[in-house]
C-alpha cells in the first residue's frame, strides 16, 4: 500500500465499532512512544510495540497497521533507526487519513 495524503477508506466490521476508536487512540500513543524510544536509541520498546501492532492491526482490519507494526520489529531488530523513522511517517500519515466505514 503506498501512503499519501488522500483518504484511504478501511471497511470494519459493525461488531468491532465500539472497540476500534480506543484501538486507534493506542495507535497514536504508540506513535509518541516510538519517537522517544528513538530519540534514546532504546530499541527494546521499539521492538515492543511493532511486534504488538504485528500482532494486533489485522484482528482489528487494519492489515496496514500489521505490516507497518512487522517493519518496525524487524527495524528495531536491526538496530535500523533511519527505517524505524520512516515506519512511523508513514504509520503517522496512514491514522491521519484513514476514514472508516463500518459494514
Amino acid at each position: 500500500m503506498t501512503i499519501n495524503k488522500e483518504k484511504i477508506v478501511i471497511y470494519i466490521d459493525s461488531d468491532l465499532k465500539d472497540i476500534v476508536p480506543r484501538f486507534l487512540e493506542i495507535r497514536q500513543e504508540n506513535i509518541n512512544n516510538l519517537l522517544k524510544a528513538l530519540k534514546r536509541e532504546d530499541y527494546e520498546p521499539i521492538l515492543r510495540i511493532g511486534h504488538s501492532m504485528k500482532g494486533s492491526g489485522t484482528g482489528y482490519g487494519f492489515e496496514y497497521i500489521t505490516e507497518i507494526g512487522r517493519s518496525i520489529e524487524d527495524a528495531a531488530i536491526m538496530k535500523n533507526l533511519e527505517e524505524i523513522g520512516e515506519c512511523v511517517e508513514k504509520l503517522s500519515t496512514y491514522l491521519e487519513n484513514i476514514e472508516i466505514v463500518y459494514k
